[in-house]
């Protein structure tokens, strides 16, 4: 009697549960302006684009992202373009009429290093680490607008004898649009 219960309780928190969740899978892109931590530098403008899925139970989300990234910043030696495949994975907390709020960590992976059309990708370490957070709205008709700061914590200078810490720092805003959604 006791594992019926125990059972019919699981089975009716589940259909409850998952008649309150959504999931949706769709593109995103916009602009960067991206600078580094390192004095002198300004920030150049930039862009990112691709593919997101989230996962929503009432007022909690998670929106796992794969993105294209231009960053870099531009001194008075000229620009350094680099190129990221950024992994974000967002946690969001909805408000009232689809405003959220969004943090989470980055992991990234340098592409390409670009510094007056001469490859410096053997100055940058491989991979970043950072931090995301910003705010959205997810329109009820498919469409997200988002606005995030992105602050690198690693080092990703890695040029030998160097001592000056290089960390990335980017602001992004983003227009995306949910290709296919399930539920709510």
């Amino acid at each position: 009697m006791k594992k019926t219960l125990l059972t019919l309780f699981l089975v009716g928190f589940s259909i409850v549960a998952f008649s309150q969740a959504s999931v949706g899978i769709g593109i995103k892109g916009g602009a960067n302006f991206a600078n580094t931590n390192v004095a002198g530098t300004e920030s150049i403008t930039a862009f990112h684009g691709g593919a997101y899925g989230l996962v929503k139970l009432a007022s909690i989300g998670i929106q796992p992202e794969i993105l294209f990234s231009k960053q870099g910043a531009s001194s008075d030696f000229g620009n350094v373009d680099l190129s990221y495949v950024n992994i974000p994975v967002m946690l969001k907390f909805y408000l009232p009429l689809g405003l959220n709020l969004q943090a989470g960590p980055q992991i990234g992976i340098l592409t390409d290093a670009v510094s007056q059309d001469v490859d410096v990708k053997d100055a940058y370490k491989n991979s970043d680490l950072s931090a995301a957070f910003g705010a959205g709205w997810d329109a009820p008709f498919g469409l997200q607008f988002t606005a995030r700061y992105v602050i690198g914590f690693s080092d990703i200078n890695d040029l030998a004898g160097a001592t000056e810490e290089v960390k990335n720092r980017t602001f992004q805003l983003s227009i995306g649009y949910t290709l296919f959604k399930l539920g709510n």
